[in-house]
């Protein structure tokens, strides 16, 4: 005799599995009914009921309100038996209405049973609730509940089915914008500093984890023999406790792994570990190293090749513009070594140019980006100077009116030089040979332009300009004491200087004068 007939309470609730061997998880069959002999019966019914060699698993509510609860509980129930009259006349039809509605399951199987069939008309059910069958208790002997169970469960599976392949679909397209997405964000990045961190921040937000990383770099010299120097890798940014790598020695299983992924020339995942293998057509290989990378999918697995080919573009791009940026860089530099060598001023004018601007910048709120470009713009300033004769450049006393009017020529020469371009840097340097002996309130030259008419790279110019000029020896003046040099740049504030960046300069004065002691003349 099977347990249930014992148990009368209607507040009694229990599962009773199948025992045989099945290739998958039973079935999950909720029964709803406030008489226990209902249950019995179709448990004793259905007791031998397979499909796709799994058994049948009940789950047993004799009541609606009891069925929310174990409902709200329980995953993957397949088919509902309900009857209509419990604790109330429409007691199933309302816990139909909550499972279609509230609990927004679509997927499960709802055949609703009843005793008593003039209490709720089999065409109005129909209409207006959503179920899959409507059956009076009276018909339903052992072989149309069989019939009826065939027919919701391969109805259920086959709507599973679809709804996995959805989800694999959804997943897919969801994992593919995220590498696009991640991998779009690393083009626009434009130093290997900012490359580097991004990287590792679009990896463990691709893997939806947080971990200890490294990111790697060797070139293909390195990368002839079997086993590769640790000393020939360069660690270019690290997360945890990798974050400070600037003196860490590679830990020999990292070491090991990041040989296995070389020589076999693809992303590993071992264990706890991923090792990402992004080679670049100019000859160097990116490794990533993360910790604590668990279970990890195919899905995941593709999802990171496909981001391996993109970083692998992204960082030969990043190579690429990082090389011609330092030529134009160097080529300036050098050019502006040229007008300091001529024009016989002090040795390191033009370096301590480039950082007294950069620090301005920062501190005054500019991009980082910009403050960059700033700085390899800043030894242009004064390239006009290149074609003011020798009498006047060297001229050791007071320069005549004539002899001011040709050295004024200067920015324009220096804008036509530079003009024309369409290179960042290049058009940068112009703007700031142009304007830099502009003054705020309009007094300067060569074209009088005052306030913000004046480029913020010019007005920032204006001050690292003048400031070294007046703590620094000349040809024709003594260096200045910085209090002496100080008081006098307060007093051009609103004339010669932009009241606000002078504002920041001297609050941050010990930034100058730790440069100014960097590049201090022989």
């Amino acid at each position: 005799m099977l347990i249930d007939i014992a148990k009368k309470s209607p507040l009694f609730s229990g599962k009773t599995k199948a025992q045989p061997t099945q290739s998958g998880p039973a079935w999950k069959v909720l029964i709803v009914d406030d008489e226990p002999d209902v249950h019995t019966v179709t448990k004793l019914a259905l007791s031998r009921f397979k499909l796709d060699d799994r058994p049948l698993t009940f789950i047993n509510a004799y009541s609606g309100e009891q069925a929310k609860e174990l409902l709200n509980q329980e995953q993957d129930v397949a088919v509902a038996f309900i009857d209509v009259v419990m604790e109330s006349d429409h007691a199933g039809l309302e816990l139909v209405k909550w499972i279609r509605e509230e609990l927004r399951n679509r997927n499960m199987r709802l055949i609703l049973r009843t005793g008593q069939p003039g209490q709720a008309p089999e065409e109005n059910v129909i209409v207006n609730y959503d179920i899959n069958d409507y059956k009076a208790k009276a018909e339903l002997d052992s072989r149309k509940l069989t019939t009826s169970m065939y027919s919701a469960l391969r109805s259920y599976r086959d709507i599973m089915e679809i709804e996995k392949a959805r989800l694999i679909q959804l997943r897919h397209r969801t994992g593919l914008e995220k590498v696009l997405k991640a991998t779009s964000g690393l083009f626009e990045l434009r130093t290997l500093h900012n490359f580097a961190d991004g990287l590792l921040n679009q990896v463990a937000s691709l893997l939806n984890v947080d971990s200890e990383t490294l990111l790697l770099s060797c070139n293909a010299m390195d990368l002839m023999s079997e086993q590769v120097d640790p000393s020939a890798v360069r660690i270019l940014a690290g997360t945890g406790q990798f974050a400070k790598h600037q003196d860490l020695a590679i830990p020999s299983h990292i070491q090991t792994l990041l040989n296995k992924a070389l020589s076999q020339k693809q992303c590993l995942y071992e264990g706890d570990y991923f090792i990402g293998y992004f080679p670049t057509q100019s000859g160097w290989t990116n490794l990533l190293f993360m910790d604590g990378v668990k279970d990890i999918s195919e899905l995941d697995k593709q999802l990171i090749d496909i981001f391996a080919a993109n970083v692998g573009m992204a960082f030969e791009n990043l190579l690429l513009n990082q090389e011609l940026e330092d030529t134009q860089s160097e080529l300036i530099l050098k050019l502006g070594d040229v007008v300091e060598s001529r024009s016989k001023e002090t040795a390191h004018h033009v370096k301590r140019m480039s950082e007294y601007c950069y620090e301005l910048a920062i501190c005054a709120g500019l991009a980082r980006e910009e403050a960059e470009l700033l700085r390899r713009a800043a030894p242009m300033h004064d390239i006009g100077k290149i074609a003011i004769p020798d009498a006047i450049l060297l001229k050791p006393g007071k320069l005549t009116d004539e002899e001011w009017d040709v050295m004024r020529q200067h920015p324009l020469i220096g804008h036509q030089i530079l003009s024309n371009t369409e290179r960042p840097l290049l058009d940068a340097s112009s703007v700031i040979a142009l304007q830099h002996h502009e003054k705020y309130d309009g007094s300067g030259y060569p074209n009088g332009l005052s306030g913000n008419d004046i480029h913020i790279f010019a007005r920032i110019v204006a001050i690292g300009d003048v400031f070294d000029a007046l703590t620094h020896k000349r040809c024709y003046k003594e260096a200045w004491p910085i209090e002496d040099v100080i008081s006098e740049m307060r007093s051009q504030s609103g004339k010669h200087f932009d009241p606000e960046l002078l504002t920041a300069f001297i609050d941050n004065i010990d930034i100058f004068m730790k440069i100014k002691e960097n590049w201090r003349d022989e």
